[in-house]
């Protein structure tokens, strides 16, 4: 992880963390990276933003650095992050930049760069950006006269992203009752649209972004009052997107949970079905539930591991050839369609997969049971986070339990790349075993690293 580049691009509080100054620089410096690439015209860069009240400002900042660089802008607006990496490559830009802070609070912002390609940079490539920032002996360029970037608007470029995840559907959607949850983020704009042009019936819930009730209560984090609304109607089941739309989770009509994890397994399945299932395989990584693997084992799948980012599961999936990736926490990359991973698509799949089946989305997703999973949170900062690897202590906690469970349970402990905290995450068929480990661990890390009283069990 670099000191601005985490794991999903970077991210911090808008206009501290992630200052005006920041944002104009790293524009600065994709426009000096690009222009090596480019000759005899200037770089197209788009740039989209999610709902929250930092968007506009810190549009406004990228835009400056690259026009006093000398690129030119495009404004797509509110939109989500898939549809802004479908529209790169669709407005044949030469790079995007997507202001979002995904599923945090409304304070936070960030910064995610695609590719011309549509894929999100890899980490050379941040790096190289990174370098450019961070090294003051090389002067940004700073063009004048006729040189200057310009900067436009295109807001109805949001259509054909509608379009192409409407033309993913075999048929149509009609006779399915379906609630969404908006999360007050990106698919406010999108969702209605989307699903009600395929023939379901759709309920919008938390579709009326203020700019700061973005994630509040409401989308993939807080699924309680989707699942208590879904249960209150007659609904076959219901979706919850995060801030930007790129992933999502789902209940049954009984209010049951569906993550990741079980939308992996049960997409597999009707992928294999239609012989889409490339190389037999589903790429997920170190975070998915034991259930997932034991899923793959009686259904005679591959499980490929990644390490934790939607980015290294990408990364797998293109350079193996293989169809379907994700993460438990809702995102989703079916490559077939497009090159990240994307919450409304995701919830097409699986809504197509019900209707073709005749079966309702518990049926489907019971393919796959989950084990008992317990994650605790400590809160950590930069020095911490580094001392975890070395800290003997730890380790020997961890090995002492990881010996107790054998082959009936798993233990994690990780480095959050978005957020400051160190996670620990143990699994198995004993909550109450495994609540204790959890527990047990996130205490040595707090005795041993440093101590925090605000920590809290996800």
């Amino acid at each position: 992880m670099g000191r601005i580049f985490g794991t999903d691009g970077a991210r911090g509080v808008a206009n501290t963390e992630l200052s005006c100054e920041l944002g104009m620089d790293i524009g600065r410096a994709l426009d000096m990276v690009l222009a090596q690439r480019i000759v005899g015209r200037r770089p197209r860069v788009l740039i989209g933003r999610d709902t929250r009240i930092s968007g506009d400002m810190l549009e406004s900042a990228v835009a400056a650095g690259l026009c006093s660089a000398g690129a030119d802008s495009v404004l797509v607006g509110v939109v989500p992050t898939p549809a802004l990496a479908y529209l790169v490559t669709h407005l044949r830009a030469d790079a995007g930049i997507m202001l979002s802070a995904s599923h945090n609070s409304y304070e936070y912002n960030g910064l995610k760069i695609f590719g011309a390609n549509g894929f999100k940079l890899s980490d050379d490539e941040e790096f190289e950006i990174e370098e450019i920032v961070l090294d003051r002996t090389v002067p940004f360029p700073v063009q004048w006269g006729g040189r200057v970037g310009r900067v436009e608007r295109d807001e109805a470029a949001i259509d054909a992203y509608v379009d192409h995840l409407a033309s993913t559907v075999e048929g149509d959607l009609s006779g399915i009752r379906v609630a969404l949850d908006c999360a007050n983020g990106s698919a406010s704009v999108t969702a209605g649209k989307l699903f009600r042009r395929l023939g379901a019936e759709v309920t919008l819930l938390h579709d009326e972004p203020d700019g700061i009730n973005i994630n509040d209560r409401c989308g993939s984090t807080h699924l309680e009052a989707l699942a208590d609304f879904v249960k209150s109607g007659d609904y076959a089941c219901g979706f919850a997107f995060d801030g930007d739309a790129d992933r999502c989770l789902a209940v049954t009509s009984e209010g049951e949970l569906v993550d990741g994890d079980r939308i992996i397994a049960l997409l597999s399945l009707a992928m294999r079905e239609k012989g889409k299932l490339a190389g037999n395989t589903a790429v997920v990584t170190v975070m998915s539930n034991l259930g997932f693997h034991r899923f793959c084992e009686r259904e005679g799948i591959h499980a490929e591991v990644t390490k934790v980012g939607d980015r290294y599961v990408l990364e797998n999936m293109v350079k193996n050839g293989y169809s379907i990736g994700g993460e438990q926490s809702g995102h989703v990359i079916l490559r077939e369609y497009m090159t990240t991973g994307d919450g409304q698509l995701t919830a097409l799949q699986v809504l197509a997969a019900v209707k073709r089946s005749g079966k309702t989305l518990r049926e489907l997703a019971d393919v796959m049971q989950v084990l008992p999973q317990v994650m605790v949170n400590v809160r950590a900062d930069a020095q911490m986070k580094s001392q975890l690897e070395l800290d003997e202590g730890v380790a020997r906690r961890v090995e002492r339990w990881r010996q107790r469970f054998g082959a009936a349970g798993r233990i994690l402990v990780r480095v959050s790349g978005t957020e400051p905290l160190i996670r620990v995450m143990v699994e198995g068929e004993d909550k109450a075993e495994i609540t204790a480990a959890a527990e047990e661990i996130a205490t040595t890390i707090r005795e041993r690293l440093g101590h925090d009283e605000s920590d809290s069990g996800l």
